[in-house]
């Protein structure tokens, strides 16, 4: 392993902790190094904060400051070069005479797209690019997606018996509630996955009779916006909408998927979570609109039921056993 590449993934350990609130930026880590020393390290914290580099070169000691223009900056996405809610940080390492700048990615953000990189080597600062590259562009696989694909990044997620049945049948409230697949420690993993994600949908059944409040109650971080995606539909009555809370964001009924999409651009939501149902599930698995998937595998046996979804294990899937 390289140097660069060393760094580089001190610089992707950073980032990682800005996953819950740096939303909907990237997250981002930066390390400042002196002849193998690390001077200075910041990460992207919060949207509307200051950005890991600004974060990286306040944290470097006062005695180490005139030791910036002998240092490399590493940072793991390409440094911005635009007035946004803070100044470019392409300018504030030119200010700060630091004269070696490794990149892990190109940001592909429109406002950015090669300009912060153009802007450094204009200033006579030595830029590599592609450092950990893969490695990078995973990390913020969502906001990558929203900026390539022009759409958001889409997570499937689902609890199956050991025979393939999601639920037993159930035609109204009446006959109870949903089989429960997860444990308590699994009901927490799905919990972390929905902070992650800016928006979460079921379809109509589930949100008849499961009644679910889809929130992040067994995990910090924000719940994502709820969705409920039916064609039969006309409108979500306040008066007998599942799970009432004031505290948690609001629903928003869509007839299609096309219409979501189209509302969460609207938003800027760049990741979104599909829980159910089935019918719900398998239109996304239908017209290939899905990254990856968390299948959530159980012991139990239900004999008969409501179908899991039908997919292709073999591409793009997390086929995950959470037992």
């Amino acid at each position: 392993m390289s140097d660069d590449e060393k760094y580089m993934y001190r610089c992707l350990q950073l980032a990682r902790q800005g996953e819950l609130f740096a939303f909907p930026n990237p997250m981002v880590g930066a390390v400042i190094v002196h002849e193998g020393r690390i001077i200075g390290e910041g990460w992207h914290r919060r949207c509307g904060g200051p950005h890991a580099e600004v974060n990286a070169i306040a944290s470097v000691h006062p005695e180490d400051i005139r030791l910036l223009n002998q240092s490399t900056i590493y940072v793991s996405l390409e440094p911005c070069s635009h007035w946004g809610k803070t100044p470019p940080c392409a300018d504030l390492i030119i200010e700060k005479g630091i004269r070696r700048v490794v990149c892990g990615c190109m940001d592909p953000f429109a406002k950015v797209r090669g300009r912060g990189i153009k802007r450094l080597r204009e200033a006579g600062c030595e830029v590599v690019v592609g450092v950990l590259e893969v490695e990078c562009r995973a990390l913020n696989r969502r906001f990558m997606a929203v900026q390539t694909n022009g759409r958001p990044w889409i997570t499937l997620k689902w609890a199956q018996s050991a025979d393939g049945f999601i639920d037993r049948k159930r035609n109204s409230i009446a006959d109870g509630k949903p089989c429960q697949f997860s444990t308590a420690w699994t009901r927490m993993k799905v919990h972390k996955l929905r902070a992650m994600h800016g928006a979460i949908v079921v379809g109509r059944r589930t949100w008849e009779l499961d009644e679910p409040l889809l929130t992040t109650r067994f995990w910090p971080g924000p719940s994502p916006l709820r969705y409920v995606l039916s064609k039969s539909l006309a409108t979500l009555e306040p008066q007998r909408s599942p799970a009432q809370n004031s505290s948690a964001p609001a629903w928003i009924l869509c007839h299609s998927i096309d219409e979501l999409l189209l509302d969460m651009a609207e938003r800027n939501i760049q990741s979104v979570l599909i829980e159910g149902g089935r019918d719900t599930l398998q239109g996304f698995i239908d017209r290939d609109l899905w990254d990856e998937a968390y299948i959530e595998k159980t012991d139990i046996m239900l004999g008969e039921g409501v179908k899991a979804p039908s997919i292709d294990l073999k591409r793009r899937c997390k086929d995950v056993n959470f037992t």
